[in-house]
């Protein structure tokens, strides 16, 4: 496998000369192409873009008999492998450059052409030299990009403060557990006065962890309520029947074009989730209904038993 990278981006009479006693398939690669980007786990490449390097090198299946046109439509344009990275880059902000590479692996891999491919990605900022890494894959081999067709539609129920300490709690979540439908539960934060911070980010942060604060009162009121916080266990929830409450942080900071309302505005960042879900409906116990004409929306008084 080593030996295979290092032919990849080597220089083609390297690979030609080492692979003489292999068929050979035609290549296509895209160098040095340099994106600033938000990426990383650590805490201090939040909020800040560095510099990523994609180095890639596409095998491809050659042409029939006699389709050696002068047609772009026939042949795997270099334009799929800058949209493939864009578009992956768009999609959610990343950790790991492991999971770009698999990420945008899939997606050129969909393109009939593409049999095999090596993918080389570094970050340029983050030390004296390049940190990164390289991945080979072969088309045929991996799940296609993106989430299945069926994936769940959920409804949305949204819980104020008093709606948590009601006495019917219990009966709700009765009642949404026998509906049998993805559901996730959502909260602002407690009526308690969060800390202020001088930096927008830091207060950003505080606001978001107040409301997962507030999802972890819910839960220790009924042990049913599962407090999720990524996109992946959300989804995962949803498929086994299990009842989800958000917490948010993680999907929110992590999200490319993130929510404009303030973690403070509660419902409006639950309108976001909401959308971010293709959610089937919304209900909203023990608050009035927010402004959203393109979702099925309904209220429930927090004192009233039933949904």
């Amino acid at each position: 496998m080593s030996n295979e990278i290092k032919w990849a981006f080597g220089h083609p009479a390297e690979r030609a000369e080492a692979t003489a006693d292999s068929t050979m398939l035609d290549r296509i690669s895209l160098r040095d192409h340099i994106v600033e980007v938000e990426i990383g786990a650590f805490q201090a490449e939040r909020g800040t873009t560095q510099r990523i390097c994609f180095n890639i090198v596409v095998e491809v299946r050659p042409m029939p008999a006699g389709g050696a046109e002068d047609d772009v439509d026939r042949i795997l344009s270099y334009d799929k492998v800058t949209e493939a990275i864009a578009h992956e880059l768009a999609e959610e902000r990343l950790n790991l450059l492991e999971t770009l590479a698999e990420r945008v692996a899939e997606r050129i891999l969909q393109e009939p052409q593409a049999a095999r491919l090596f993918v080389r990605i570094e970050k340029l900022d983050r030390g004296p030299g390049a940190l990164g890494v390289e991945i080979v894959r072969e088309a045929g081999r991996q799940q296609p990009a993106g989430l299945p067709d069926d994936r769940p539609h959920p409804q949305l129920v949204y819980l104020s403060n008093a709606a948590i300490a009601s006495p019917h709690l219990g009966a709700w979540i009765d009642q949404l557990e026998a509906e049998h439908r993805p559901t996730i539960l959502c909260v602002g934060p407690a009526d308690v006065p969060a800390p202020q911070a001088g930096a927008a980010m830091a207060q950003r942060r505080i606001d978001l962890l107040a409301i997962e604060q507030n999802a972890w009162v819910l839960a220790g009121r009924d042990a049913r309520c599962v407090v999720v916080n990524s996109r992946t266990e959300l989804d995962w929830s949803m498929r086994h029947d299990q009842i989800s409450v958000w917490a948010p942080s993680k999907i929110v900071l992590d999200a490319v074009d993130g929510p404009s309302a303030s973690p403070r505005d509660a419902l409006a960042l639950v309108l976001w989730l909401a959308r971010q879900m293709e959610a089937a409906d919304m209900v909203v116990i023990g608050e009035e209904l927010p402004d959203a004409p393109d979702l099925p929306l309904r209220a429930v008084g927090a004192d009233v038993r039933v949904l």
